[in-house]
């Protein structure tokens, strides 16, 4: 499996760049969904979102064992994206105090992922917000996600093939 890492800030474009150029490639696509539908407004744009992407893509909803979905899909899809990973680290961090195995649990797969495929074939498209270029948070919580949200991308970006940072709707390879 080929890992792309894409960040950026919030609304930078991000997921349209990852679904972008996993559009490109032919066949039945794949995308991680960790968002939760928890009221209204999140509801409609889920929805949204998935009649965007059209009937090429099937959705898998994971907030939690993103590990495990991609164990079990990665053989049969053209493309993956998984969105979005500092939302992911968010659900686990309102789940469980063992935040740090469960970050160690999803890049050991990712390393296996792509040791199998020796960094070719499926392309896997992570997306992640990059938090830590504003303030430091005035609360304790806060600045444990900003500060773990920065180790999981900078985990994810040293076992990626490629690293795109997207600012503005502006795609930038930043590792080769």
């Amino acid at each position: 499996m080929k890992i792309i890492l894409v960040t950026g800030g919030a609304r930078s474009g991000k997921s349209a760049f990852a679904l972008r150029e996993a559009s490109g490639t032919a066949g039945q696509k794949a995308y991680i969904a960790t968002a939760e539908a928890l009221d209204s407004e999140m509801r409609a744009r889920i929805e949204g979102h998935r009649r965007e992407r059209g009937p090429e893509w099937d959705t898998y909803e994971e907030p939690m064992d993103i590990a495990a979905v991609l164990r079990d899909i990665k053989d049969g899809y053209s493309a993956i994206v998984l969105d979005c990973l500092t939302l992911w680290l968010s659900n686990v961090m309102s789940a469980t105090e063992a935040v740090e195995d469960s970050i160690r649990e999803f890049t050991d797969e990712l390393c296996r992922l792509r040791k199998g495929a020796g960094g070719t074939g499926v392309p896997l498209f992570i997306v992640s917000n990059e938090v830590g270029m504003g303030i430091v948070p005035d609360n304790e919580t806060a600045r444990r996600f900003r500060d773990l949200a920065g180790i999981l991308n900078q985990e994810v970006a040293g076992i990626a093939d490629a690293v795109y940072l997207v600012t503005s709707g502006i795609p930038l390879r930043i590792k080769p």
